[in-house]
């Protein structure tokens, strides 16, 4: 199945944890949610918010309670966190002052990272949108993942 939409570059395509929604994110500042029903229109969701080119994205761990969570990192310097089934940005994290280019969920999916090239790598608490740590390197973070137990980045 080919899946059209995006007007400009696709720069990350993951599936859900589910297995049943692909999640794909661009440089015309959207992400977009299909399925890959064939019984189905193939986008479910066209996720509009950010300013900027959307340069990564990861899914929510797990099948609880907001199990069906995205998260997108862009160009605009934010992270949103969406709801997959209803299409509806529920967070933007603002803090970092240049573009985001890393984000993943906690093994647990309580907490979300970001990196970013202002060089920070910050963690949020996934309920509050409020940063839990922060930490400061030397040059831009580019790529952020957590061990198993959700207990080191």
């Amino acid at each position: 199945r080919t899946f059209r939409g995006h007007t400009d570059e696709v720069n990350t395509v993951r599936w859900s944890p589910s297995k049943s929604i692909l999640a794909s994110c661009s440089d015309d500042f959207t992400a977009r949610l299909w399925t890959p029903d064939p019984d189905e229109s193939p986008c479910l969701h066209e996720l509009r918010g950010h300013q900027a080119q959307i340069y990564t994205l990861d899914w929510r761990p797990g099948a609880g309670e907001g199990a069906q969570m995205l998260a997108t990192a862009s160009y605009d310097a934010t992270v949103k966190l969406w709801d997959a089934e209803s299409g509806a940005c529920v967070q933007t994290l603002v803090p970092h002052g240049e573009p985001v280019f890393a984000v993943a969920f906690s093994p647990d999916g309580s907490l979300v990272a970001s990196g970013s090239k202002d060089r920070c790598l910050r963690v949020w608490d996934v309920k509050s949108g409020k940063v839990c740590k922060m930490y400061e390197g030397a040059g831009g973070v580019f790529s952020v993942a957590w061990d198993a137990t959700g207990q080191r980045l």
